[in-house]
């Protein structure tokens, strides 16, 4: 059996990281997904709201890179929850349960309102336990790429 999913769409508020009793990250967030097709009397596309939850190490790195508008790609798994409300009723909610968290969009310029722009040259830099990132400086030149 099979139970994956992928999204991708902006978050509709800052994520809430919390912690549980014996200390696990946890951090909730709601993703606004655009549907693939529009109506057929060529109104707008639909809009899904589809909460999210991510645990342990994802859920911190959500919280610290991601705020509302942000546009993330999600994978993980869809998970059907069983609640009562405060009127003892029985309710029902579906959430993505996230796996993996990525970037769905170039990173914003400082101070700049004006959109996205190209990512700077990679630069070779050194981790904190000395060992080169992997990255190596390209000589600045006419663009072109050797290849």
């Amino acid at each position: 059996m099979l139970n994956h999913i992928t999204l991708m769409g902006r978050l509709t508020r800052d994520p809430e990281l919390r912690y549980t009793s014996s200390g696990t990250p946890v951090a909730s967030f709601s993703l606004a997904v655009d549907r693939d097709f529009a109506p057929k009397d060529g109104g707008e596309k639909q809009t899904d709201f589809i909460d999210c939850v991510a645990w342990r190490q994802t859920g911190e790195f959500v919280s610290k890179y991601f705020q509302k508008g942000s546009m993330a790609v999600v994978t993980g798994r869809l998970q059907i929850r069983d609640w009562q409300d405060k009127e003892g009723n029985k309710r029902r909610s579906a959430e993505v349960v996230v796996d993996n968290v990525y970037f769905g969009e170039s990173k914003r310029r400082e101070g700049s309102d004006s959109g996205y722009h190209d990512a700077p040259p990679q630069r070779s830099q050194q981790s904190d336990s000395g060992r080169s990132s992997g990255f190596t400086e390209m000589p600045e030149g006419d663009g072109d790429l050797p290849f």
